[in-house]
């Protein structure tokens, strides 16, 4: 597949990712699963909902 999240994205989806998921095991919260899903997508560089709607973060090639 072709990778459709760009540096500025994935650096933010990692950090928001690990964040959510901290919290959850600070507060002894299950919704800390749901940081699972932007910290898979940066790490991947893979959005899944970005690709029906055709969307790239990626700097375009020339």
């Amino acid at each position: 597949m072709k990778c459709n999240v760009g540096l500025v994205d994935r650096v933010l989806r990692i950090t928001f990712g690990l964040a959510i998921a901290v919290l959850g095991i600070v507060f002894n919260s299950w919704w800390g699963l749901i940081g699972i899903i932007p910290l898979a997508t940066g790490i991947f560089k893979i959005c899944p909902l970005y690709i029906p709607f055709k969307l790239s973060t990626t700097k375009k090639e020339k």
